[in-house]
């Protein structure tokens, strides 16, 4: 009598399961890393934009001194073509000009910059925040600088960036 082999051809449940378990293994130490790794991209990319407005705020004061500094971030954006006026003075990226508080954001913050007066016509102070749009997902700093540009910030409260004098100094510079 002829001996009839039966071959087996790809995996058992149990060795399917155990792959399974092993990915998932994986993922769980990988993702935590991940998430941090992004959030800190999203910090640093957040102090940079503030810089940029600050050197953008200083800019628009230069070209339109009866204004002084810009009144609200999106006058300190661009629109095709790019023909500077007081609304649009074509200095900074319009994703980071029209980042602010109740969009979508750039890289997981959102951004104000406000033009101050001390009583006269002309803005002769100003103040740039920026906060994660969900604290502590997508970043866990408060970024805020003012017309001296020095960078400050502070761990992330979940409140709107900061537009005040007085609330943006309360801020620790940043080393």
């Amino acid at each position: 009598m002829a001996s009839r082999r039966c071959h087996q051809q790809g995996f058992s449940l149990i060795e399917l399961l155990i792959v399974i378990a092993i990915i998932l293994v994986i993922a769980a130490i990988a993702i935590p890393n991940l998430l941090r790794a992004r959030m800190s991209a999203n910090e640093s990319s957040a102090a940079a934009a503030v810089r940029s407005i600050t050197v953008a705020e200083i800019a628009y004061s230069s070209a339109f001194p009866t204004i002084g500094y810009a009144v609200q971030i999106q006058d300190l954006g661009k629109t095709a073509p790019c023909t500077p006026t007081p609304t649009h003075a074509c200095l900074l990226d319009n994703v980071i000009a029209n980042a602010v508080p109740g969009t979508a954001g750039h890289s997981g913050y959102s951004f104000l910059s406000t033009g101050i007066s001390a009583g006269g016509s002309v803005n002769n102070a100003f103040v740039v925040g920026a906060t994660p749009i969900s604290a502590n997902m997508s970043g866990s700093v408060d970024y805020c600088a003012v017309t001296d540009g020095a960078l400050h910030s502070q761990a992330s409260s979940g409140s709107p960036p900061a537009s005040t004098l007085a609330a943006c100094l309360a801020f620790p510079i940043t080393r």
